[in-house]
């Protein structure tokens, strides 16, 4: 009784796997292989915040690394207990509070650092963002109304033609991406598994006109990183480099994986740097562009970043929510604005107290509000008002 049991165990578990095989095979999905070997074969359902080696990366340069400004306040409260259980619970390992352009206070877990490397995975989509605002400050692009199919000839035919930079930094293409987590064949897992980020946009049809819905879909962003690399002609990393690693004085280089060897930087994930270096974007932007005197992005376009595009949301409601690639909300009457990343991932700025809140992660946000929000974001600001008021 044993051995036949042990025989159709055996049996059964063959039979998937080749099953798997033949799926993955036929489909031309060789990508599922590295994905399957990077999770559940590795006692994990998802992608690991710091698991940046298993792909081919470029490095970012930091060229003009200096410490950020120390507040007389730095280190001096500590975190309130409920909020570090909270922090707990969601597995953070770094923590940190700028407050008027000066470092409030940092702290880590679990043998990080301000020196270690964590995948800031849709915190890119925002740095995407702002390198297109760079771009149009700089000339290699006309307009933020300037057609897709001027950097990207598949663009050209049909009604993708109308797709615009602007719509891909808002969430408003049209193009119909599928965004779901925990389908192996939707174009995350693709985009972040495979070796064609491009290819993998490209199968995509429109589902409806540009300019007219927002819905936070990956796509946008990859292509988004793409275009910008046609119009400067730089890879993405060195264009960070120039325009924004270095300028903004970041201590740490950084490393942006790419979809294979000396190829297209992963434009809706996977820049990899350290909390201190990414808190530099909310500093940026909360001095109006500017960095040490210097216009870095041009004012307007960070004003009209970090407002609502005027579009629908899924439900018909005008959208409140979303701007050039920054997440917006409201918290105790003040107005947010935030970039964030799968693993509970946030660059949280708050304008009204020239607060920027970092923290990093290693599992998955909690559940969304209304306004898409993470509750863990007002945890955040909580602890942060709270313990430097």
């Amino acid at each position: 009784m044993f051995r036949k049991t042990f025989k159709f165990i055996l049996y059964l578990v063959l039979t998937i796997i080749v099953g798997i095989n033949l799926i993955i095979l036929f489909s031309g999905r060789i990508y599922l292989y590295k994905g399957l070997w990077n999770t559940y074969l590795s006692g994990r359902s998802g992608p690991s915040a710091t698991e940046y080696l298993i792909f081919e990366n470029r490095k970012v340069e930091a060229k003009n690394g200096k410490p950020l400004l120390h507040s007389k306040l730095y280190n001096t409260t500590k975190l309130p207990t409920e909020t570090e259980a909270l922090l707990d619970k969601y597995d953070a390992h770094a923590f940190v509070i700028i407050k008027n352009d000066s470092l409030l206070h940092e702290q880590y877990w679990d043998g990080y650092s301000d020196t270690s490397h964590t995948n800031s995975f849709s915190i890119a989509k925002t740095y995407c963002a702002i390198l297109l605002g760079c771009a149009l400050k700089d000339g290699y692009v006309k307009s933020l109304d300037q057609p897709v199919s001027d950097f990207i000839p598949e663009f050209k035919e049909g009604d993708k033609a109308k797709v615009t930079l602007r719509n891909l930094a808002t969430m408003t293409s049209g193009i119909d991406f599928n965004e779901s987590y925990v389908n192996p064949f939707a174009y995350p897992a693709e985009g972040y598994y495979g070796s064609d980020v491009l290819g993998a946009c490209l199968p995509y049809i429109m589902g409806e006109e540009p300019g007219k819905v927002f819905r936070y879909l990956s796509g946008n962003s990859a292509l988004l990183g793409i275009c910008i690399a046609k119009a400067t002609g730089k890879t993405l990393s060195q264009y960070l480099s120039d325009r924004l690693w270095t300028d903004l004085e970041c201590q740490q280089p950084a490393w942006w994986s790419l979809d294979k060897k000396n190829g297209q930087e992963k434009g809706f994930c996977c820049l990899n740097s350290n909390a201190t270096d990414f808190a530099r974007i909310g500093m940026l932007f909360l001095n109006n562009g500017k960095w040490n005197g210097k216009q870095i992005v041009d004012s307007d376009f960070v004003a009209n970043s970090i407002i609502p595009y005027n579009c629908k949301e899924d439900d018909g409601t005008p959208n409140k929510t979303y701007g050039y690639n920054w997440w917006l909300t409201e918290h105790k009457g003040d107005h947010i604005f935030y970039a964030r990343g799968i693993l509970g991932q946030y660059a949280i700025c708050v304008p009204a107290k020239k607060l920027v809140i970092v923290k990093l992660g290693r599992t998955r946000r909690p559940k969304t509000s209304a306004d898409h929000c993470p509750e863990d974001v007002s945890m955040c600001i909580d602890a942060a008002t709270m313990m430097y008021p």
